[in-house]
């Protein structure tokens, strides 16, 4: 206690602001944003992937495909794994629901779930001795171990909900940008499969015009395609489409598509009314929206309109009653 009330103030402030920084870096090393790169890479990374399935596919399935570029060094996810494992958390690894939440949020990798668990961990400890580091060196007041080690478990436990916290929030916006792109891209389907072109075709077309207006869900079409041309079951392909999608409109468009290859009904027809409904979908969610902005204008209307408005009627009459 005599050594850290020893030391200056600004060396603390110092040193949390680098132990913040420092774990900023590596959350953002191990989870890379979503947006970084451009449209060309990150087809290429689907490209990469359609290759590895590939292999996959003519080595019988039992062999592991190629590397992909971006991934984690092994020697650093070998050491996330051990602090797992040394935690008792190695049946969450293969939690199905927990690869489901991972891949809605963008992350497929087989190493998704240990970097995930690995913050999962490491945050409440570093939260934890952050906090305490805060009322030992920082906090001007005496350090009262009950008080403050409460708050400290507390903040712990914020630590421990934030990764999820996190990825709920990741998924949310990636599935709002994939929602505002579906209808275009379904409209797209549907012309291509109208024109003549077969499924696997009409998915590669779509992923690759669908680039510019949104990324993920290119990414996710192209991840469709390769997925129809190497596994053995179509159907299959389709419903890890809805998965890691999780939106209910790409599961309508799966089962449409399953359902029309079990029992040979037109797809094109289909297809065009599942795009009319997106489509009244998209607009009834604008009128939702269009129609609840009168009641949220209405307290910025009280603070910033009405005041001004006052000044400007009453103002002219006070003068001329103060003058007079």
């Amino acid at each position: 206690m005599d050594f850290f009330s020893s030391l200056p103030s600004a060396q603390a402030v110092y040193a949390v602001i680098l132990a913040g920084i420092a774990v900023f870096l590596l959350w953002m090393a191990f989870f890379p944003a979503q947006a970084v790169g451009s449209v060309s890479k990150r087809l290429k990374s689907i490209r990469d992937r359609r290759e590895a399935l590939k292999q996959q596919h003519q080595i019988n399935g039992g062999k592991k495909g190629s590397k992909r570029r971006g991934e984690l060094d092994e020697g650093t996810v070998r050491v996330m794994r051990n602090t797992v494992e040394k935690f008792r958390m190695e049946e969450m690894l293969n939690n199905t629901e927990l690869k489901q939440k991972l891949s809605q949020a963008g992350y497929r990798g087989k190493k998704a779930p240990i970097v995930f668990l690995f913050f999962k961990i490491v945050m409440p400890v570093l939260l934890f001795i952050a906090a305490l580091l805060y009322y030992w060196l920082i906090y001007k007041g005496a350090f009262q171990p009950a008080r403050h080690g409460l708050i400290s478990l507390i903040v712990a436990g914020a630590g421990y909900m934030l990764p999820g916290v996190w990825m709920k929030n990741v998924t949310q916006k990636r599935q709002v940008k994939m929602q505002r792109a579906f209808p275009d891209a379904l409209d797209l389907m549907v012309i291509c499969v109208e024109s003549g072109m077969s499924v696997e075709k009409s998915f590669q077309w779509v992923s690759e015009e669908i680039a510019a207006q949104s990324q993920d869900l290119a990414e996710e079409v192209a991840l469709t395609c390769a997925e129809l041309s190497y596994l053995g079951d179509r159907s299959k392909a389709y419903e890890n489409f809805s998965i890691r999608t999780g939106m209910p409109q790409v599961k309508a468009l799966t089962g449409t598509l399953i359902q029309a290859e079990r029992y040979g009904t037109p797809v094109g027809s289909a297809l065009r009314v599942l795009s009319d409904e997106s489509r009244s979908e998209r607009m009834s969610v604008a009128e939702r929206k269009a129609a609840a902005l009168p009641a949220k204008l209405t307290v910025p209307m009280i603070l910033f309109f009405l005041p001004v408005l006052f000044v400007v009627i009453i103002g002219p009459a006070y003068l001329q009653f103060q003058i007079g």
